[in-house]
């Protein structure tokens, strides 16, 4: 049976993720009120910033960077994307 959540993102019950993605109280608060589609979603703007912006992940402030538009991004806020993104037509 799917796990169901309230998203935070999209403010629906929506299937959760099967494990909490990271570790800590990080991965806990995205197991318990992420959904599985702003998981993946999120996973891939932040594939385009990291390309885009050219990120190291083992650079700290690119680390802080990502998780601090990651909250922007399931708080539904203005977030970051990379230059001439036009998301794609439904």
């Amino acid at each position: 049976m799917t796990r169901l959540v309230l998203c935070r993102k999209y403010q629906q019950d929506l299937p959760g993720l099967p494990v909490p993605p990271l570790p800590g109280a990080v991965g806990l608060d995205i197991f318990e009120n992420i959904s599985a589609k702003a998981w993946k979603e999120w996973q891939n703007n932040q594939t385009m910033l990291i390309n885009e912006h050219r990120l190291s992940l083992m650079d700290p402030d690119a680390r802080k960077f990502l998780t601090h538009e990651m909250y922007r991004f399931f708080d539904s806020q203005e977030y970051a994307k990379p230059d001439g993104y036009v998301p794609p037509s439904s």
